[in-house]
């Protein structure tokens, strides 16, 4: 009896499922590969776009709370600027503010240097929020198409399904089953791609909006530092000043 059981488990146990995922590869033909591959590309280079945004957003939020910190402790732009690091983002601004100051003096055309200087702060700004942005236009479109090519994978499976069951002259429960099953797992690959892209385009988005606010209040300073000649800065944050030490005291019992 107990052999018995356990051959039967056996064999429940090396029965294959005829409608998984890569069976439905293998009879599909072409045209499931191609959709399958179309997918997996875009899901790894999202991925790939997303971890490599994060990454240089968090680079660029820490050189923010140092800026913070340190940068307008420093008597001049160039002191401050030799404290941030080199190829930065604010290091970048403060370096193409600089250049075009020195840059006024050699122009022939009148030109304010207040308007100078603030276009090419501006088109700094301009230039770090594109080089920021580089990739989300890919996530945005994953997220539009993904589900579309899922869905004509699926489309594809469902004409394929139908002529089967047309040729088997058969429309009961265990022959349409199993045909459509399989046409509709490529409607869920493309979901699978279609939302992480999107929630991570929506977060991208969002941490980018805040550090283009950042930079375009550290250009403004840069701006209004350079117009005053340094007689217009932002406070620098004050250090916190050390809690006074307490002690107690023991108080004696007064005599009756």
């Amino acid at each position: 009896m107990l052999i018995t059981i356990l051959t039967a488990a056996a064999g429940g146990a090396e029965k294959k499922n005829p409608y998984g995922f890569w069976e439905a590869l293998q009879q599909g033909g072409v045209i499931a590969w191609s959709v399958a591959g179309i997918l997996t590309f875009m899901l790894f280079v999202s991925l790939y776009i997303f971890f490599v945004k994060m990454f240089e957003q968090s680079k660029i939020n820490a050189q923010t709370k140092r800026v913070r910190s340190t940068f307008w402790n420093a008597t001049s732009l160039r002191e401050g600027a030799a404290k941030l690091e080199p190829n930065s983002a604010y290091r970048q601004i403060v370096d193409d503010g600089l250049t075009a100051q020195e840059q006024h003096g050699k122009l022939t055309d009148p030109v304010e240097a207040h308007d100078w200087v603030h276009g090419s702060l501006a088109r700094s700004e301009a230039s770090i929020n594109s080089q920021l942005g580089g990739g989300l236009a890919f996530l945005a479109t994953v997220g539009a198409t993904a589900p579309f090519i899922g869905l004509f994978g699926t489309v594809v499976g469902i004409y394929r399904a139908l002529i089967k069951i047309g040729l088997a002259g058969s429309a009961s429960i265990d022959t349409v089953a199993g045909p459509v099953g399989e046409a509709l797992i490529m409607t869920a690959f493309g979901l699978v791609v279609a939302v992480p892209a999107v929630l991570g385009y929506n977060l991208l988005q969002r941490r980018n909006k805040r550090i283009a606010e950042d930079l375009g209040a550290f250009s403004n300073d840069v701006l209004g530092f350079i117009a005053s000649n340094g007689a217009v800065r932002p406070a620098a944050p004050a250090k916190a000043a050390p809690k006074p030490a307490t002690t107690a005291t023991a108080t004696k019992p007064t005599a009756a």
